[in-house]
This record gives structure tokens, sequence and C-alpha cells, in this order.
């Protein structure tokens, strides 16, 4: 009898099946002689979309809402159904078993394959893998030690809730939205919230208004301390500034306090997913999504660090035994590792070892597989770089610093100076101590001082690592969603990347406007996932749960139903569509803005901006761009006007590749005869007349 092991993706099922020596491949699954590896592709089915469950939803309409089905029930996606329906064979047959779920171990992995299994209605055991590392070891380990799938209802039923919670506010919500104010105004559980984060920023910014302001310094041997004062921002006067100063100059200055004390900064612990993603957009300016697709790949594909959509910065106690593996891994990162190998690989930080505050995954870590190097990108480097440097720091020194405080007094004004004395660099890296001065109790300081203007600066714009951050504050969403709401915020043109950082559309604006305030602010949100959570740790009923979102929902649609408030469509522009008449939309797109006709009726669409092309102009060699004219497209130079004509499709989808010209190259040569050269042929002539 064998085992019938599900995946998440092919490259998983790819791994595991050559651990468990399932080496027969066949189209969609490896066999071996004890197990058969199958896989999803993320999801394969989804809960049922309104259309599917009633006649009269498939239209959207105002008085349809709110929908509130007493099932929902799953259906295939249309694009995977080949591979589901394998999975459905394998299921069938007699020499399978038992399952085996080998999807992420995690809430959504838990999801996709309990669906599966519900689908094909599997009636035989089910058990639970669940590993943190892609590894070789750590898949044997993990088969070994497999579990009941029982064990993890309660996180099948915590994902199942947050998907129904989703479906049933996102979809009655935008419903309500996009009918009553006739544009795609898309709001949901998470991402309304969320969007609500960057907007209150933006406030702050626009409340703001600059105000001169003026410093007075004292220069002591090259070091200079600003003036103490209840508010920085006091004087407003260059003249009160300088009277300040001239007052301050009549005497000399004394020293009336030194305090010195020792500070000691543990290296901080390892990452979470949310905090690389953060670091990485400060350092890098990744997006979330950017960061999660480079750690994704780390794991599954190098294996080299271990489950990446954790929510946790600890280890397990079980984890001290690896540790000295892990150094040995990365012995030729940097010098510091051998010392500590040497040391038996002894954890400094041993306040990371706390199995209390280990969820469903521990820390982001190396694993025990020696990275190669040469086959990571420069990207997957420098997040590779930046776990391992966090590792590092478990068994660094701490940081010690002696700092010293000095107070000059000027009468009754007073300058603070700082000076810092490294003592042990520790897992910081060690920097020259600047030049100190030899403070002396009651020493008296020359008056050197100077008055400089300044300007008050505005906060800055929500960046996505300061997102990350008020999202985890405020519970919305978790590690591995938390990227994909902010992209699809993008998407749905509610919110837009810019040089300075994230900044809420006009149509986002005005969305915030819409809705109903319970859903603008995070504490309802921060409440459904609470209540999730709880799920998850078999404390709370998800029967309960949805009974209250559903109630919620009632509330938020009745709202936007009454609700009186105007909006105003600013994508639509004044241009007319040549086809129709009717005002022409711009869109963003993923190949840039597009115009597109308002009426339902007319498929007219074009660019706003020409295309780059990568043809060249003949005068200046700079890309052409495409432009459509009334005959057809042709190329045309935006610098020096030059235009060319351009090959029909037709003639240009006849064009042949360089891979098809060096196959008919090869074949020409093979298929020619070899030609004899001047000297053979006069040999040969010179034969036959012999």
């Amino acid at each position: 009898m064998k085992q019938l092991i599900l995946a998440e993706k092919p490259s998983v099922a790819r791994d595991l099946s050559k651990v468990l020596n399932a080496n027969q491949k066949h189209k969609n699954y490896f066999e071996g002689d004890k197990v058969i590896v199958t896989w999803a592709l993320g999801h394969l089915l989804s809960l049922k979309m309104p259309e599917d469950l009633k006649p009269e939803w498939k239209t959207w309409q105002i008085d349809t809402l709110p929908m509130i089905p007493k099932y929902i029930g799953i259906k295939p996606l249309p694009k995977t159904r080949g591979q589901l329906k394998t999975i459905g064979q394998l299921a069938k047959r007699k020499d399978i078993s038992e399952a085996v779920i080998a999807t992420d171990a995690g809430r959504e992995g838990e999801l996709v394959a309990r669906w599966i299994l519900e689908y094909v209605k599997f009636d035989k055991p089910v058990k639970r893998l669940w590993i943190s590392s892609q590894t070789n070891k750590a898949i044997k380990e993990g088969f070994s030690k497999l579990k009941p799938a029982k064990e993890y209802d309660n996180l099948y039923q915590s994902a199942l809730a947050r998907s129904k919670a989703d479906w049933l506010v996102g979809l009655n919500v935008t419903r309500a939205l996009t009918v009553k104010y006739e544009d795609n105004l898309s709001a949901g559980r998470v991402q309304t919230p969320t969007l609500a984060l960057v907007r209150q920023q933006e406030k702050k910014i626009e409340k703001f208004r600059p105000q001169n302001y003026f410093v007075i310094s004292l220069d002591v041997a090259g070091q200079t301390a600003k003036l103490n004062q209840k508010n920085p921002y006091g004087i407003t006067e260059r003249e009160d500034a300088e009277k300040l100063a001239k007052k301050m100059s009549q005497q000399k200055g004394q020293v009336t306090n030194i305090t010195e004390k020792e500070k000691t900064e543990p290296a901080p612990l390892p990452y979470d997913l949310t905090e690389i993603q953060r670091e990485a957009n400060s350092r890098y300016q990744y997006s979330a999504k950017k960061t999660l697709s480079l750690v994704q790949s780390l794991y599954e594909v190098h294996k080299i660090v271990t489950y990446p959509r954790t929510d946790s910065k600890y280890l397990t106690q079980d984890m001290k035994a690896t540790m000295k593996e892990r150094l040995q891994a990365i012995s030729d990162f940097s010098p510091e590792v051998k010392t500590y190998i040497k040391n038996g690989g002894k954890v400094i930080q041993n306040k990371v070892f706390q199995d209390s505050k280990v969820t469903d995954h521990h820390a982001l870590i190396p694993t025990e597989q020696r990275p190669r190097y040469e086959k990571l990108s420069n990207d997957e480097q420098r997040i590779y770089t930046m776990i391992v440097e966090r590792f590092l720091g478990l068994f660094a020194e701490a940081h010690k610093e002696s700092q010293q405080k000095v107070t000059v007094a000027f009468g009754e004004e007073t300058f603070t100076f700082r000076q810092n004395k490294v003592l042990v660099a520790g897992w910081k890296k060690s920097e020259a101590d600047k030049p100190a001065i030899s403070w002396q109790k009651d020493q008296r300081i020359q008056p050197n001082f100077t008055v400089e203007k300044a300007l008050t600066s505005p906060p800055k714009p929500l960046s996505e690592g300061t997102l990350l951050a008020n999202m985890e504050k405020h519970s919305l969403g978790t590690p591995a969603t938390r990227a994909e709401i902010i992209e699809k915020l993008i998407k749905s043109e509610l919110m837009e990347r810019t040089n300075n950082g994230l900044q809420v559309s006009p149509k986002g604006k005005q969305l915030l406007e819409l809705v109903n305030p319970a859903l603008v602010t995070p504490e309802l949100t921060e409440k459904w996932e609470r209540q999730l959570e709880a799920i998850a740790n078999g404390k709370f009923s998800s029967q309960a749960f949805i009974k209250e979102i559903e109630k919620d929902t009632a509330s938020l649609v009745n709202e936007v139903k009454q609700s009186t408030k105007k909006y105003q469509d600013f994508s639509i522009t004044t241009k007319k569509c040549p086809v129709c008449g009717s005002s022409l939309r711009e869109k963003n797109t993923r190949d840039g803005k597009i115009y597109i006709c308002t009426n339902p009726e007319c498929d007219y669409r074009r660019r706003k901006d020409p295309k780059v092309s990568n043809h060249r102009c003949p005068q200046c060699h700079r890309k052409m761009e495409i432009i459509d004219g009334k005959n057809g497209a042709y190329f045309r130079c935006k610098y020096d006007g030059t235009t060319e004509k351009m090959s029909d499709k037709k003639a240009r989808s006849k064009k042949m590749t360089k891979h098809e010209e060096r196959r008919l190259l090869n074949k020409v040569n093979q298929e020619a005869e070899p030609q004899e050269s001047a000297l053979a042929q006069a040999l040969k002539a010179a034969m036959e007349k012999d």
C-alpha cells in the first residue's frame, strides 16, 4: 500500500520525491514503491461566486444585497482542472492507504489541501507533514514525525472562516459601492483599513505648515550642542536668538554636571517576515511582494533558509542542538563564524529560545545546507546576507559603551554634550571613537555661539516598510498576506507608489469617505483578526465568528444603500471615443496607462502614451515609438521625427527567429556536399591524364 502525498507546488513535490525515492516521473505526479507525490498549483479550488449560488445574484444590483448564503461551497479554478482531476484519480486508487498533507505549514497551506481532499471525497486516514525547512534532513525528520491531520482542524477552521469573512465583506461592500456610484470601487475587511492608514499620514502632511525657527549652538573643541529648550521651535525671530546669544556671551559658562553610565545593547533577534520586508524596503527599496518572493526562493529553490511566512522572532529549545551545524554551513561567510564554531556554537543570546513565543513557525534563520553563492542572484544574496547577519548576532557578545553626559550652564541656560566610548564592539562593527574632550566639573567654558535659521520639516509619507509596521501594530492581515494586500490596493487604483512613498489616489480618498467608518478604522478588523487567531488555537467558535461577520456585513451594506454622499469619477477624461462619442476613461495597466471607452457596449481602447519599441532610429539610434495611424502602426522617433514603416503582423509572425535560423543553417551545412580543395582537384586532373 502507498501514501498519497500532496505538496503545494511542483518544485516542492520534486524535492519530496527525491528524498522518498519516488523516481517514476509522470506528467502530474511522481511514484515510488511506497509513495505517490503529487501537487497543487497554489489553490486549485475557491469559494463559489454569487452567480454560482443564485441566478438573481449574477446581475450586480443594489436590491439583491446583502448576499448572505447559508452555505457557500467550493468550485474548481478553470485553469487547473487537469491537476485536480489527476489528484481525484490518484485518490481513488486501491493501493492508496492514506494521504499526507505536505502543503505549506500554515493557515493558507492547510486550506489548499483540505479543500482538495474534500472535493475529491477522500475517505481514508489523513496525516500532516509540518516542517520549517526544505532540506533533505528536515524532510526525513518530518516524515518520521507525521501527525494526524485532526490535530490541525482548528487551523483549517480559522483559514476557512477568514476566507468566508473576506467573501462576505469584500463582495458585498464592493458590489454595493460599485453599483451605487457606477465605478469599480473595491473594499475589503483588511484592505480598506490599510488604505486608511496611508491616508491618515497624508492628512498629517496636508495639515502641516512649515515654520521658521532659530537654533543657538555652543561649540567646544570641535563638539557642538544645541540650547536646551522645552519647545525646540520656540525662538521664531532672529533678533530674539541673537539677543539671547549676546546675553550669554557676557560671561563664561560652567560645567555643572557630569554623569557616566555603561549601556549594554544585545544583538537584535532573528527576523520574522514582516521585519525583513520592512528592512529590505528601507535598505534597497524592495516592495513587500518582492522581498517575500526572494525569501521564498531561498527557502524552496536553494533550501538555505527556513520557512519564510513566520510571525515569530524566537526559536524552540530543541533547536539548540542544531546551531553548530547551521554555523558550519555558513563557515565561509565571515571570519567570526569560525570563532563561533570553535566555541561549540554557543548562543550568547539565550532569550531567543522560548517555546511559548513560537507559533506555527520559528524565526527566519539559515538551514544546515551549505549555500552555493554562485547560484544566487544579486537580490537573493542581499536578502540571504541580511538573514545570516541577524542569525550570527545570536553568537556575538553584546555591544557595550560608556556614555558621558555633560551639562554646561550659562546663567539659567544650559547645553548638553554627549560623548560615547566603545568598551566592547560585540555584534556591532567597530567604529573609531571620535576625539574625546576631557571634561572637568566646574570647568570654565568660552562663549562660542552660533545662530542658525532652520525650518520645521513635514511628516514623511508612509513607505511600504512603515506601512507594514502599522499593519503589524493593528493586526491587519498576517505576515503571509500583507504584501498581497498592498499589491491589491495598487492594482485596484486606490493607492499608488511614488518616488517619495505610498499615496492614496483620488479614487481611494473618495472610497474612504463612502464606506462606514467602522470599516475604515482598524479596530473592527483588529478584533476580527484576534478572533481568527483564537479559532486557530481552539478558543473561539468559527460559527460564532461567521454569524458576527454576517451581521456586520448587513450593517455595512445598508450604510452604503442609505448614504447620500456624492462620488466623482476622476478617471473619466474630457477626451471622446472616436467610435461612439462617449467619454474615455484613463486606466493603469501593467503595460502603462490606456484610454478605454466608458460605454459598456463599446470596446474601443488605446494607449495614453505611445509604446516604446526596441527598434532603433536610423538617424539618432534611439528607441522609436510605435504610433497607431489611420493606415496601421508605424515607427516614429520622438527626438528627430524620423518615421519608418512597420511590417504587418502577418509578416512579423513569418519572420524567422534566431533559433530557427541556426537550425536551418545546420541543416544546409549537413546536406551540402563537401567541397574539394584546389590542390585536390589539380592532383585528380593529373592522375586522369596519366
